[in-house]
This record gives structure tokens, C-alpha cells and sequence, in this order.
């Protein structure tokens, strides 16, 4: 869903940064999966071109330029793009910012065209800029460490690859990225952060880069290359399809069964979000409580359908595969995971965790079935999760049966993600067919037919 990308002067640690966030990425977020790249690609007949051009400094800079824009825009829209759609994060070991410094200003190009000639790329949603101390650098590259590794190679030293060069390279970095110069369209959309400085232990390093990358996925930008949506609707058909031929979903024999089909069990959405929202009410607010929950308030919240939702796709399972189909967009991180997850155990009673008795399993967590109908109609109105909430705190004593006809004309776009989603996840009721219009919308969660 995010495109990172790593900058900076040659030998400043960039392929180091590159492997070590994608790590972080893996160990510590929801995405479906983490992709390394780099650019320009030594495994693709443009990124070779682009290769040939900085290895011999014949092409010129107008020519190199579009030799990497090139490289760079069949990268984006069949390599990069795809991977996005699909939830996955994207690591790439340089980017469109370095034509933008390497050809844009030590070049002599001009940022602004060659930001045109890569305007229909990939725009990075995470630039992060690294950077060492410059003598550490020009050892790196004069020991061989940074060598391209092209066959027809003769001469062991590219063009750029000289003291003057690093110098002005270095400075077009702290220029561009440093905020002296400002950042072309499309580019300025994405967020840059740094310098990033590669000068002690390789642990102090990856602390660094860990800090950096919590404080930005923490926040949850909105993604510049794929819609959210889009990559929702992938993980919800994945999670389907993953339980096809499945009549129930339970590892314990209980009534009623849990069903990929009938999943409403015969009552009406609105009915199963106001008996969902007054237990859970009435649990937060219990004098029986903990005093330091630390759970949401609403019943609507982004971690409490998050992890409902995502446990009426699945029977049961472990911490790490609930946060797998998690996905980047309903992302909640390990420790509220677990907090959730107890809350929902221990105080409600909505799910219960099988703790093995022996060996070192890890404890599987099911959703009861009598819950299924509220994880499975909170991810059918997820796009219009805030909306009702902010409706029903303003019309308290109106009935749920009422809000989304409410909230549907101001909330078009949502609305048709909602009947996207139905397409997905069905009905509710295995004889009759999701809604695909906002007036069967509305009459499916009135009366849970459509």
C-alpha cells in the first residue's frame, strides 16, 4: 500500500537502510507482505540502458534522464503498482528523487523537467533520506563496495564516481531533501524525512530508521498511489476465498454454527449493531471493569471492527495471523492487538482464546458465534463507520434502523464502497443477492434484504 523509498549520497548506507526497514516492515506491521527493490533495475532492458548511460557519461544528462524515466515508469505501473493494490509495501533502494538530483541538479537538467519527464510514476509515499560522514563515503566507493556489476563493463569507476561529483551529489541531496530547494509536482505530495545519519553501529542505525518508520505508519497517511478501498477489497476477497468450501468456520463444536453464507442469522443489520453497541456499552462503563482498559469508547472504532471483522473471516487463530489479514488498512498494532483481544475474552465474552495445555503453542483466538453477525456487518459498513457514529452521538435517541439512510447522501463514495463490499462478503442471508444500489443499501439494513 506505501511506496518507501531510500536516498542519499553513494556510500552512505542506502542498501543497508533498504534491508533493515524492510524488516521492521515485516516484524512489525499488518502489510500482506514486504517487496525489495531498486532503481534503475539491472534485470530489465530499460534499467540496463540506464546503467550503460551512467557507466560511460556519454549519453548526456538529457538522455540519462529519460533513460531512468523510462526504467521508472515500467517499474511503477507492472512491478510497483500491483504489489500496492494488494496491500503490500514496497521498499525501493533509490527513486524518482534520485534523477532529480543526480540528473535535475548535478546534471544541469532542472528539477522541473525532469519531474515532468517522471510525472506519471509512482510518487514515493516515504522518502527517507540517509546520510554519513562524506570521507566515510568516498572509502566505501573507492573500496569497491558500490560497484556495479555489469558485464560489458571495462573501466572499474563511473563517471559520478569521483570526489567533485560526491561533492556536488551530496549537496544536491541536502538542497532537495533538506527543504533549500522545493520539491516538484507531483512529488511534493509525499513526505520526506532525514537526513537519517549513518555514522555509529549498525543497531544505532536501525534504531533510527525504526523511530522513523513508527512515527509515519502510526499516523496512517492516506496512501498516494493505490485507494485504500481498493486494497481492502483485495483482502477481503483473499480472506473469502481462503474460506471457500467451508460450510462453518468453528474449531469447536457449537450451536449456532458460524456460516460463510448465512452469516446474519435471520436478524437485520441494525439490529445486530444496536444490541453490539449496547453491550458493549454497557461492559466499558461496568464497575466490574478494569480501570485501565485502554478500549475504545465507540463500538464503531477503528480497533474494535478492526479486530472483529477480521475474526469473522478467520476460525481460529494466532496473534500473527489475525494481524496478516488484518492488512494495512484495518492495521492495529501487536500490543493493541493483544489488549483487544483480551478485552474481548475476558470482559465480553465475544471471543474466547484457546490456551494449549502443553508444548509451546501459541493460544488461538475464535470469534463466539452469536458475534459473528456484528464482525461481518461492521466490515460491510466500515466506509461509513465514522459517520454513523458521529450521527447516532447527535440523535441519541433515534433508532439505529435509521442511520445510514441518513448518513448515505452526503456519503456517496462510502456508500458505494459499502455495496462493494456486500459483493464480497455476501448478503447475510444465502438465498437472496447483495444490494448494488444505495436504495437496496438502505433496505438491507433495514429489513437484511436487498
Amino acid at each position: 500500500m506505501y511506496l518507501i523509498t531510500i536516498e542519499g549520497g553513494d556510500g552512505s548506507g542506502k542498501g543497508l537502510a533498504t534491508q533493515m526497514i524492510a524488516e521492521i516492515l515485516q516484524q512489525e506491521f499488518t502489510f500482506s507482505g514486504v517487496d525489495v527493490t531498486a532503481e534503475p533495475r539491472r534485470d530489465a532492458e530499460l534499467g540496463l540502458l540506464a546503467v550503460e548511460a551512467v557507466r560511460t557519461g556519454e549519453a548526456g544528462p538529457v538522455r540519462e534522464a529519460v533513460y531512468f524515466a523510462a526504467d521508472r515508469m515500467d517499474h511503477s505501473h507492472t512491478w510497483i503498482r500491483p504489489r500496492l493494490s494488494q496491500g503490500r509495501a514496497v521498499v525501493s533502494e533509490r527513486n524518482v528523487h534520485s534523477s532529480l538530483v543526480y540528473q535535475g541538479v548535478v546534471g544541469d537538467l532542472g528539477i522541473e523537467e525532469v519531474a515532468q519527464m517522471n510525472a506519471a510514476a509512482m510518487i514515493p509515499d516515504l522518502c527517507i533520506w540517509v546520510d554519513c560522514d562524506p570521507e566515510m563515503a568516498l572509502n566505501r566507493i573507492s573500496d569497491g563496495t558500490l560497484k556495479l556489476s555489469i558485464s560489458s563493463r571495462t573501466d572499474d569507476t563511473e563517471y559520478f564516481e569521483t570526489d567533485a561529483y560526491q561533492v556536488r551529489i551530496r549537496q544536491g541531496y541536502h538542497d532537495l531533501l533538506g527543504g533549500v530547494v522545493p520539491m516538484p509536482e507531483p512529488f511534493d505530495a509525499g513526505r520526506v524525512v532525514g537526513p537519517v545519519i549513518n555514522d555509529g553501529t549498525k543497531e544505532q542505525f536501525r534504531k533510527k530508521l525504526q523511530i522513523e518508520i513508527r512515527k509515519f505508519l502510526h499516523e496512517r497517511p492516506k496512501p498516494l498511489n493505490v485507494p485504500p478501498e481498493e486494497v481492502e477489497l483485495y483482502m477481503l476477497t483473499a480472506a473469502m476465498d481462503s474460506q471457500k468450501g467451508q460450510t462453518t468456520l468453528d474449531v469447536l463444536s457449537t450451536k449456532p454454527a458460524r456460516s460463510n453464507h448465512d452469516w446474519l442469522g435471520g436478524d437485520k443489520p441494525w439490529e445486530v449493531v444496536r444490541e453490539a453497541s449496547k453491550l458493549y456499552t454497557e461492559v466499558v462503563d461496568s464497575k466490574d471493569a478494569p480501570s485501565r482498559m485502554d478500549v475504545p469508547q465507540d463500538p464503531l472504532s477503528h480497533p474494535v471492527l478492526s479486530i472483529l471483522g477480521t475474526l469473522s473471516l478467520l476460525p481460529a487463530a494466532e496473534i500473527s495471523e489475525i494481524r496478516h489479514w488484518l492488512g494495512p488498512v484495518r492495521m492495529v498494532t501487536e500490543r493493541h492487538t493483544h489488549r483487544m483481544v483480551k478485552f474481548f475474552d475476558e470482559q465480553s465474552d465475544w471471543v474466547r482464546v484457546h490456551r494449549p495445555l502443553i508444548g509451546h503453542d501459541a493460544s488461538r483466538t475464535e470469534l463466539r458465534p452469536d458475534w459473528q453477525a456484528f464482525g461481518r456487518v461492521g466490515l460491510a459498513i466500515w466506509p461509513l463507520k465514522e459517520a454513523l457514529s458521529e450521527w447516532k452521538r447527535t440523535h441519541e435517541k433515534s433508532s439505529w434502523k435509521h442511520g445510514l439512510s441518513a448518513v448515505i447522501p452526503s456519503n456517496l463514495d462510502a456508500a458505494n464502497s459499502c455495496i462493494a463490499r456486500l459483493g464480497i462478503l455476501g448478503s447475510g442471508k444465502a438465498e437472496l443477492t447483495p444490494p448494488t444500489t444505495h436504495d437496496a443499501l438502505i433496505d438491507w439494513w433495514q429489513n437484511g434484504a436487498a
